[in-house]
């Protein structure tokens, strides 16, 4: 099997660039690795994240979230029904049916709203949110499509637009599984207002804490601006991957690693990136977004971290923010919280450390880790690997309304 690096996607944002952080690349193996009614049994993650015990409570029903990413496959099985329209700030580029059409945003729709599909919704993927609703914004094209070029010439503001549209349409949770790590990285004036005003109309923004865990920890935008929730990235064992960026702005940690993911050419792979592990902490924030509709950005960003699992000795590192992300724990704890006033979370207050923790941080385990991994076995890293690429069973798929 081959082990493939992480693919990127960049599109000029002024002076600077916007990386799309990929969860997956494509290593194939062959189609006998599993079958399709196996890759609900794959999803460490939602055991880790004690979804089930969530969803006692709520599944997400009437909340939006925002993706903006490469665009979303509506007609996925595990997604159709809960899908809007899709908002192009784009404009170009792949179209439905082509290779490099919203892959990427499709598994990150994925992980938060899947629904699965066939009978009993048995086969494909379940999202932390199954019942939430995505709103597909396209603000940037995958890295193979032939239009990038283009796009980094003319739709530079694509991201600081579409969060501002996103946040006009009301949407409950804005998810940014994308981010500039590059060593030219630098905050936007035009997204960091747009950031600002998403979060005093009273969207959620949250947006992956950065690939480059193994490149010098370099800051990532969005994720530094104020305000934002930073996903960093896990994998089944608790331990912070290795890919994942130590910053100071670094708020939970997720699921990241070895997640499986589903595509618009109806396959399912195995992927990594705190790409993942940001739509992991949306689907959980639509949760809690669920449960009590009138918290406001500011305490549901505080909410999690006072209720994250397995909290790093001093209770935050930049590698694990506040801990693991724990949406059964947020809701529980929100029912004790009287609604505020709109206000920006977190502009004004200062970020939390002066820089990425010392090596042995990253080392440490989370509680859940021994029962979870226990008979998965070893999966690959580093990647992304086909788990199932037949067919899809159309004849059994229906649609999910919420």
């Amino acid at each position: 099997m081959t082990r493939m690096t992480l693919v990127k996607a960049r599109m000029n944002r002024g002076t600077g660039a916007l990386s799309v952080l990929l969860a997956a690349s494509l290593a194939l193996v062959p189609s006998t690795t599993a079958r399709a009614d196996e890759i609900r049994s794959q999803q460490w993650a939602l055991d880790a994240m004690h979804a089930r015990e969530a969803w006692r409570t709520t599944k997400g029903a009437g909340v939006t979230v925002a993706v903006l990413d490469t665009g979303v496959d509506d007609e996925h099985p595990d997604l159709a029904g809960n899908v809007l329209p899709t908002k192009d700030m784009v404009g170009f580029g792949a179209s439905r049916g082509d290779e490099t059409w919203a892959v990427h945003g499709t598994s990150m729709a994925g992980i938060i709203a899947g629904h699965g599909h066939g009978p009993g919704r048995a086969d494909g993927v379940l999202g932390i949110a199954p019942e939430a609703r995505i709103l597909p914004v396209r603000v940037i094209l995958e890295e193979k499509d032939p239009a990038r070029s283009k796009a980094r010439n003319t739709r530079g503001n694509a991201l600081a637009e579409g969060i501002r549209w996103a946040a006009d349409q009301g949407a409950d949770v804005i998810n940014l599984s994308l981010g500039d790590d590059s060593k030219s990285a630098h905050p936007e004036p035009a997204e960091d207002a747009a950031v600002e005003y998403a979060l005093k109309k009273g969207s959620v923004v949250v947006a992956s804490a950065g690939n480059g865990g193994e490149k010098g920890d370099r800051i990532s935008y969005p994720a530094a601006y104020p305000g934002v929730i930073a996903a960093t990235a896990v994998d089944k064992y608790g331990t912070r991957a290795s890919f994942s960026t130590r910053r100071w702005y670094a708020t939970v940690s997720a699921p990241g690693d070895d997640v499986v993911i589903a595509s618009p050419d109806r396959r399912y792979y195995e992927g990594w990136g705190t790409s993942a592990a940001a739509a992991f902490v949306s689907g959980a924030v639509a949760l809690v977004r669920a449960a009590h509709p009138g918290l406001t950005p500011a305490q549901i960003k505080q909410l999690l971290e006072d209720t994250a699992r397995d909290a790093p000795a001093g209770g935050r590192s930049d590698s694990y923010g506040f801990g693991f992300v724990d949406p059964e724990a947020a809701i529980k704890a929100g029912g004790k919280l009287e609604p505020e006033g709109l206000h920006p979370a977190g502009y004004g207050q200062k970020y939390f450390g002066s820089g990425p923790d010392p090596d042995q941080d990253g080392g440490s385990a989370f509680s859940w880790a021994a029962p979870v991994a226990g008979g998965l076995g070893i999966l690959l890293l580093g990647g992304a690997v086909v788990l199932w690429r037949g067919r899809i069973r159309r004849d059994h798929t229906d649609h999910y309304g919420v």
